[in-house]
């Protein structure tokens, strides 16, 4: 078994990427019919998918507490300290953490944390450390969803080597399509690299959509013709808008569990996860 690698990236913020990730996994780990054991890796210094899956007081206890090593540490595995050691590379054991497990299948998070961010004071040859850390585990997972940051710095690079496909939130409204222009010459850029492996857009999928006419009607077709432009695909189901969302993500559960969600929107989201996993290939 060899998990398929999928960064979850969009150059503009604010389209829901983690909660997508988050809900993602977890329909497609638990929903009766999978059996999918999924690797979340918390690519983003906001570190909102370690947060949502662990819970406030379970990613304290678990993370900040026992000081346990996060994505943080891998990035800084080669960073000298001022007696001119390096530290140990981490080992997955130790940084990985078991989220969910069901009879035949886990769910687990690669956590993050704030100080994610000086990794980008100091970027240089840091773009394939991720890789090298998820070839150790990738035979242990069906699937790896990598939760990027809305920016383009090192932790994009490293998302772009180790994922092997990427797929686009997108949230249907005014400026929506602002990062998708920026995001198509990211990739060319990498792809362009000597000796960095090619990544593609698999997808992109509409977040958060209420089907508010005309506005959302207008922001769906421009995003559609630039995605025509990059012959990029978009999916056809739809993450729909619900504020059980946030509600989930204070409970620190899936759409699925949160409570007095509703069926619909339930259904909605178990469409997108089928979608998804076709188009991914698992």
């Amino acid at each position: 078994m060899t998990a398929k690698r999928v960064a979850m990236i969009n150059m503009k913020g604010g389209v829901g990427k983690s909660t997508l990730t988050v809900n993602l996994a977890y329909e497609l780990s638990a929903v009766a019919g999978r059996d999918n054991n999924i690797l979340v890796v918390d690519l983003d210094p906001q570190f909102n998918a370690s947060q949502y899956m662990l819970g406030t007081s379970r990613y304290k206890s678990h993370v900040v507490a026992t000081d346990r090593p996060t994505v943080w540490d891998i990035f800084e595995q080669r960073t000298r300290t001022p007696a001119k050691t390096r530290p140990a590379p981490p080992k997955p054991a130790d940084v990985v953490v078991n989220v969910r497990s069901w009879s035949t299948n886990k769910l687990d998070l690669l956590p993050s944390r704030l100080e994610l961010a000086w990794s980008l004071k100091q970027p240089g040859g840091k773009e394939t450390l991720l890789k090298e850390f998820l070839d150790q585990v990738e035979d242990d997972y069906d699937l790896i969803l990598i939760d990027c940051a809305p920016t383009e710095s090192v932790l994009t690079s490293a998302a772009y080597y180790a994922a092997d496909q990427i797929v686009v939130p997108v949230k249907p409204e005014f400026l929506s399509t602002i990062g998708l222009p920026l995001l198509a010459t990211s990739i060319k850029d990498h792809n362009a690299t000597r000796g960095a492996p090619k990544v593609s857009v698999t997808g992109i999928v509409f977040n958060h959509a209420s089907d508010y006419q005309p506005e959302e009607k207008l922001a769906k077709r421009e995003v559609r013709a630039v995605a025509a432009e990059y012959e990029w695909n978009v999916l056809n189901s739809e993450v729909p808008y619900s504020r059980s969302f946030p509600k989930g993500a204070r409970e620190g559960k899936p759409l699925r569990s949160t409570s007095h969600a509703r069926k619909m929107q339930k259904s909605k989201l178990y469409a997108v996860a089928a979608e998804f996993a076709r188009a991914v290939g698992i």
